[in-house]
């Protein structure tokens, strides 16, 4: 009778992050409904001038610390900050327990009819080195490097935000200097000095809110998100790895389940991948 091979699982998806956007709301809804419960306005903080200096004077700023390709990482990566990529962590390891049992049974080779229903890139390439032939160790190296060089790249895009985080405050001060200079040259008027000084401040505000309600956020945010893809991929591999070195399934499920995330998690013992051999079958 024919092995039959597991089924392909859909490891990733796409979903709005909700606490991303809800976090905005709130912290906007916040600081303007105290404004109003002041006896403020909207209007009091509406000021395009000082948006200008500070967006343009710290996208300036981050351009001349950060390279090309960071820029460019970091605007990609602004869809990762309300847009989260989930990673199901217990369909990966039921897949690989999958590919795992039916190379006990008939060798690491007969995963190779079942490369092409692969959907994750990175599983599909650490197989496809095991069932080549390719050492463990050398394995390892390959695959370990290319989740640094994906994490290295994922950072130098949370590394811009933290530096715009950094220089918005600094480009407000300097926004409201330059409103406190143009205040000084109407002293005779000074019924509009007061005004004047405080629509000086506005840039100040501005530099404070935008570096601590989205720069700075959305940095730590976005190194979540590699913290979690990297978990990933290490979970692969040490199980493609754990395949490779002939290990038994069981075994292979309690190593695995090492890296689920959520608290209470059990052990699926028993459990078998759709279409996949039952894996105390293996240990025979």
């Amino acid at each position: 009778m024919a092995e039959s091979s597991p089924k392909k699982s859909k490891l990733r998806s796409v979903r709005p992050d909700f606490a991303s956007l809800l976090g905005l709301v709130v912290a906007f809804g916040a600081i303007l409904g105290g404004l109003m419960m002041e006896k403020g306005s909207v209007s009091d903080v509406v000021q395009v001038s000082a948006a200008v200096i500070v967006l343009g004077g710290t996208l300036g700023a981050v351009m001349v610390t950060s390279p090309f390709s960071a820029l460019i990482a970091a605007l990609m990566g602004i869809k990762n900050v309300f847009f989260e990529n989930v990673i199901d962590f217990e369909a990966a390891i039921e897949e690989v327990i999958g590919y795992a049992t039916k190379a006990r049974k008939s060798s690491i080779i007969s995963l190779e009819e079942d490369l092409g229903n692969i959907s994750d890139p990175f599983l599909k390439k650490a197989l496809t080195l095991a069932v080549d032939g390719t050492d463990i160790q050398e394995l390892r190296q390959m695959m370990e490097l290319e989740v640094i060089q994906a994490e290295k790249h994922a950072e130098a895009a949370a590394k811009v935000f933290e530096a715009a985080g950094g220089y918005s405050p600094t480009v407000g001060i300097i926004g409201a200097v330059l409103g406190l200079i143009q205040v000084m040259k109407h002293l005779e008027n000074i019924e509009e000095v007061g005004r004047g000084i405080a629509v000086a401040f506005v840039a100040t505000v501005y530099g404070v809110a935008v570096a601590n309600l989205f720069f700075l956020p959305a940095a730590n945010k976005l190194k979540s998100r590699t913290h979690t893809e990297v978990q990933a991929n290490e979970l692969m591999l040490d199980g493609v790895s754990s395949i490779l070195e002939g290990m038994n399934p069981k075994l292979i499920r309690v190593k695995l389940e090492a890296y689920l995330h959520k608290k209470g998690s059990k052990s699926k013992d028993g459990a078998q991948p759709a279409g996949a051999p039952e894996a105390a079958a293996a240990g025979d």
